[in-house]
């Protein structure tokens, strides 16, 4: 059996033992698989930074690649563990939202409760399920356990606002998901939802209350220094941005505001 991988996206930071107890417990299971750090340095709680950074990472691994996402404020509650399979790739995490974007984008074909004690630790903390449920469940997962096994198919995963498109007769609403060091405003708006609004050379949208029309680039160099454009961005999302400067200080939006694309 060909080695597999399995990635971590966590809030959990690097000062503290969590990673490693999560690590421990993934290669005491799975000895042969191969861990990739996406990251563990989400903000604290941030369910949509940690669904943003999975759903951009997750395109470039290999097909089969296990991605575990815990940013689980909800732990210890009566929110679920859930197994996703998509055409690609597994997803394991809290049923919060972390892991809609990603699983989405790669067409969700099953999702299963992870409910079967056979597949977690023997004593599970309430506070600690990222070590005690989520870990050991991609290990097997990685051992060639199948999906079924781990617990009952549900039809639904929560899909958070940040993850929901509004669609009427002229416009498209998504947000904004993700502001980048360079102060690029990433959306959740795709090249795809472009393409059905007939979008091509410029894009007319509305950010909280004003009204854009801006030029659609393939590269920032396309207009003028501190001038502002569109551009479907590396991870295929639509970003306004400003040419050598700074577009979210310049609109004074933050992640959460609204974003709506209108027919040309």
């Amino acid at each position: 059996m060909p080695t597999k991988i399995i990635t971590l996206t966590t809030d959990f930071g690097l000062k503290d033992p969590y990673v490693a107890e999560m690590k421990a417990v993934v290669l005491s299971i799975s000895p042969k698989t191969k861990i990739v750090d996406i990251t563990h340095c989400v903000e604290k709680f941030n369910i949509r930074m940690g669904a943003y950074t999975l759903a951009a990472a997750c395109p470039y691994f290999p097909k089969g690649t296990i991605h575990m996402a815990v940013i689980d404020p909800g732990v210890g509650t009566k929110r679920k563990a859930i197994l996703i399979q998509a055409k690609n790739s597994c997803f394991i995490g809290p049923d919060n939202g972390v892991l809609a974007l990603a699983a989405k984008s790669q067409g969700i074909k099953h999702i299963y409760r992870i409910e079967n004690p056979k597949f977690m630790l023997t004593r599970i903390s309430n506070t600690f399920h990222g070590r005690d449920i989520f870990a050991p469940a991609a290990a097997y997962l990685a051992n060639g356990i199948s999906p079924p096994e781990f617990g009952p198919e549900i039809s639904k995963i929560v899909t958070p606002k940040f993850a929901k498109i509004t669609k009427t007769k002229t416009t498209l609403t998504g947000e904004i998901i993700h502001v980048d060091g360079f102060g690029n405003i990433i959306t959740n708006l795709r090249d795809k939802d472009l393409e059905l609004m007939g979008t091509k050379k410029t894009v007319n949208l509305k950010i909280k209350n004003t009204r854009l029309k801006l030029k659609l680039c393939k590269a920032y160099s396309e207009v003028k220094a501190q001038q502002p454009l569109a551009i479907i961005g590396s991870h295929n999302f639509l970003e306004i941005s400003v040419n050598q400067g700074n577009a979210a200080e310049n609109s004074q939006t933050r992640v959460g505001d609204k974003v709506t694309l209108y027919y040309l």
